[in-house]
C-alpha cells in the first residue's frame, strides 16, 4: 500500500532512533490524557495506537460528559462528586468541546423506577451542591409536573408519567476530545503514531523494548522506553499478557450500541434520560445534535471481534422497543436509521458498573433526604467530612471503599509497566493524573530522575487555549473571522466549534489558498489541516473522527464523498492501488454504519 505522509515518516524515525522516557500503548482517551500530561512534565513521551487515534472505545461513546446522577441510588457520592468535578475541569480545559446542557429525566409511576418525583428532587439538590451549580445558574435543577413534562416533551409516554426532572450535564464530543489531547502532547514534544501494533513487550537491562508493526507497510521495528503505560482499553489484557501469559484477565468488555435518526422523526429539545422500560437496570439516552436524534445505549457481555464490534439486530430490536415505548407515536423503525455505532466498555472485572456500589443497596426517598442534610451540614462547615462518611456507611449496611476500584478504574505497577484499566471518558483527565503520580514515583526509585507533574487541572488541550468563562463570546470572535473570508455563519460556527483556539490556523489555509474540485475553500481547507495536523491517513479516519459527517451530517456526506478521497489521493500521493483500497474500506465502514445489510435482510 503505497501512501506519502511527510509528518508520520518523520515521526516513525523517531520511534526507531530515540529513547523514550515513557511508550503509551493505546491513544484512546486514556493515552492522549497521559501523553498530554505526560510530555507537558518533560518525559520524552510517544504514544502508539494500532488503529486511528481514537478509533477503539473513545469515538463510540454516548458522547457526554456525564454526571452520573443515578448513582446516587446506589449511595455513590464520591462518584458522582468526582464525576461532576472532573466535568467542570475538562470543561475548564478543553473549552470548544464539552457544552453545558440541560438534561430531561421523566419519572413514572412504575415498578422499579429509578427515581420518584420527591427522589429526583432531593437527588438533584444533592446533585447541585456536588456540582457547585449556583441558585441563579440557568441550568439550576427543576422538578416539572406531569402535565408541565408533557407541553415540554409532547411526543413522551402520559401513561404513568408524573414529572420531569431537569438539570445540568455535558455534550460532548470524544474523538475531537482525544485527538485534541494528543496534538497538545505533540506540540510540547511527544512523539505520536497510529497504526502501529504492538506485539511484544520485553525487558532490555533497565529499559524496555517494544516491538511493533506497521500496520500499513508491514514493517516491522523496535521502540526503546524506561517504562511502558498499558492504556489499551478493551486490550488491556492483550498487553499485560506480553509479560506474563498466565496473568487473569482484568477486564469484561460490554458492548453499547446507538442509533441516529433524523431530528424531525423524534424532535427533543435536550437530552432525554429514562428507564429503559425492560427491568433491566438500564437508562437511556435521546440526544438531538445537528439536525440529527440519536439514542442508545444497550449494554451487553462481550466476546467478538474487539476491533470491529458489529450493530445487531437484538441491539436494534432492544433500541426501538425502548424508545417506541416512551415515545409511542414516534413509531420508529430501522427504516429511520441513518447511522449507527457499536462500542466497547472496558469495566473492570467484578466491579459490575462504571462506578461504585457492587452491593447495589437502593436508596430510598427517607434516606436520600437523610444523606442531603448531613451533605447541607457539611458544605455549612457544621460537620467534618467523616461523619458524612460515617452515615454513608450506615445507610449502605457496609464500610465505604475509598479505592480507585470503586470509582471505576484502576492502576497497577509490573515489571516496569503501568497498567491503566477501566474507567470513563469523563475521568480521563484525573486517570492521567493519578497515572503520573505512578511514573513519578517509578522515576525517582528505579532511574533516579526527578518529574514534577503540571497541574492538568490548568493546562489546556490544542484548541482550548482561550478564556473558558466566555466559550460562547470567544468562539462567535473565531466565527466573525472566518466570515471576514467568505465562510458563511453556519460554516464558520462549525469551524469554530470544531477547532477552538485553532481556528487561525485553518483561516491560514483559507488565505493561502488552497482549492479543490467540488469542495468549497473552507472545506479544502479542514481537510488539509486535518491531514497535516490531525492524522488524518485514511477517509474513516476523517468522515467519522476527525468530524462527524457519517453520523450527524449525511446530507452533506454524498456530495462531499469522492471529492474528499479525491484530495486525500492527491495530497497523501497514492497509487491507484491504494486509492481503490481506501475507498472500499470507507464504503464497506459507511454502509456498516449505516446498518445496509440489516435493512436488506429485513426488508
Amino acid at each position: 500500500m503505497r501512501f506519502k505522509s511527510e509528518q508520520r515518516i518523520a515521526a516513525i524515525q523517531k520511534l526507531k532512533d530515540e529513547d523514550f522516557d515513557v511508550v503509551i500503548i493505546g491513544a484512546g482517551i486514556t493515552g492522549a490524557g497521559i501523553a498530554l500530561q505526560a510530555a507537558a512534565s518533560g518525559l520524552r513521551t510517544a504514544i502508539i495506537d494500532m488503529q486511528d487515534f481514537a478509533e477503539g472505545t473513545s469515538s463510540r461513546s454516548t458522547k457526554l460528559v456525564h454526571g452520573g446522577i443515578r448513582y446516587l441510588k446506589t449511595f455513590d457520592v464520591d462518584v458522582v462528586a468526582d464525576t461532576v468535578s472532573e466535568r467542570a475541569r475538562v470543561q475548564q480545559v478543553a473549552p470548544h468541546i464539552p457544552r453545558p446542557s440541560h438534561m430531561l429525566m421523566p419519572l413514572y409511576d412504575e415498578p422499579e423506577a429509578t427515581f420518584t418525583p420527591m427522589g429526583a428532587e432531593i437527588a438533584m439538590e444533592i446533585y447541585d451542591k456536588l456540582a457547585n451549580v449556583p441558585d441563579d445558574s440557568p441550568y439550576v435543577h427543576r422538578l416539572l409536573s406531569a402535565d408541565e413534562a408533557h407541553d415540554y416533551l409532547p411526543m413522551l409516554d402520559n401513561e404513568g408519567l408524573v414529572g420531569l426532572a431537569i438539570y445540568l450535564d455535558y455534550q460532548n464530543n470524544d474523538a475531537r476530545l482525544t485527538i485534541e489531547n494528543i496534538k497538545q502532547a505533540v506540540s510540547d514534544g511527544a512523539v505520536a503514531v497510529s497504526h502501529l501494533k504492538a506485539t511484544a513487550v520485553v525487558a532490555d537491562g533497565s529499559e524496555k523494548r517494544i516491538s511493533v508493526v506497521d500496520t500499513f507497510t508491514k514493517e516491522l521495528f523496535d521502540i526503546k522506553g524506561k517504562v511502558v503505560v498499558n492504556a489499551a482499553g478493551p486490550w488491556h489484557d492483550t498487553i499485560t499478557k506480553f509479560a506474563d501469559e498466565t496473568t487473569s484477565d482484568a477486564i469484561r468488555p460490554t458492548k453499547g450500541v446507538h442509533l441516529v435518526i433524523n431530528q424531525d422523526r423524534l424532535p427533543v429539545p435536550n437530552t432525554v434520560y429514562f428507564d429503559s422500560g425492560f427491568h433491566d437496570g438500564r437508562m437511556l439516552f435521546v440526544i438531538p445534535r445537528a439536525n440529527k436524534t440519536y439514542f442508545g445505549t444497550t449494554d451487553t457481555d462481550y466476546t467478538g471481534d474487539y476491533m470491529h464490534p458489529k450493530v445487531e439486530k437484538a441491539d436494534v430490536d432492544y433500541l426501538l422497543t425502548a424508545i417506541n415505548r416512551r415515545f409511542p407515536n414516534a413509531h420508529i423503525t430501522i427504516d429511520d436509521v441513518q447511522a449507527s455505532w457499536a462500542g466497547l466498555r472496558p469495566l473492570i472485572s467484578g466491579v459490575g458498573d462504571y462506578n461504585g456500589n457492587t452491593a447495589k443497596k437502593v436508596a430510598s426517598d427517607e434516606s436520600l433526604h437523610t444523606l442531603d442534610e448531613k451533605l447541607d451540614q457539611y458544605f455549612n462547615h457544621e460537620i467534618e467530612r467523616q461523619v458524612v462518611d460515617e452515615q454513608l456507611d450506615h445507610l449502605t449496611g457496609f464500610k465505604k471503599s475509598t479505592s480507585s476500584v470503586s470509582r471505576g478504574f484502576q492502576i497497577n505497577v509490573e515489571n516496569g509497566i503501568v497498567n491503566v484499566s477501566g474507567g470513563k471518558l469523563t475521568d480521563y483527565r484525573l486517570m492521567a493524573s493519578e497515572t503520573m503520580t505512578a511514573l513519578t514515583k517509578l522515576f525517582t526509585d528505579n532511574f533516579d530522575k526527578a518529574v514534577t507533574p503540571i497541574d492538568s487541572t490548568k493546562y489546556p488541550v490544542s484548541g482550548g487555549h482561550f478564556n473558558p468563562n466566555d466559550v460562547d463570546g470567544e468562539l462567535a470572535k473565531y466565527a466573525e473571522e472566518l466570515e471576514k473570508h467568505d465562510v458563511n455563519e453556519v460554516k464558520a460556527m462549525e469551524i469554530a466549534n470544531l477547532y477552538g483556539s485553532n481556528t487561525p490556523e485553518i483561516i491560514a489555509y483559507i488565505e493561502s489558498g488552497v482549492s479543490a474540485p467540488k469542495l468549497s475553500v473552507a472545506e479544502t481547507s479542514m481537510l488539509h489541516y486535518a491531514i497535516d495536523k490531525e492524522f488524518v491517513l485514511r477517509p474513516i479516519d476523517y468522515f467519522l473522527r476527525r468530524t462527524n459527517y457519517l453520523l450527524f451530517k449525511s446530507e452533506d456526506l454524498a456530495r462531499i464523498e469522492e471529492p474528499v478521497i479525491d484530495e486525500m489521493a492527491k495530497v497523501l500521493d497514492w497509487s491507484d492501488e491504494t486509492k481503490h483500497a481506501m475507498t472500499a474500506e470507507y464504503v464497506h465502514l459507511r454502509d456498516e454504519a449505516q446498518l445496509k445489510a440489516l435493512k436488506e435482510e429485513l426488508n
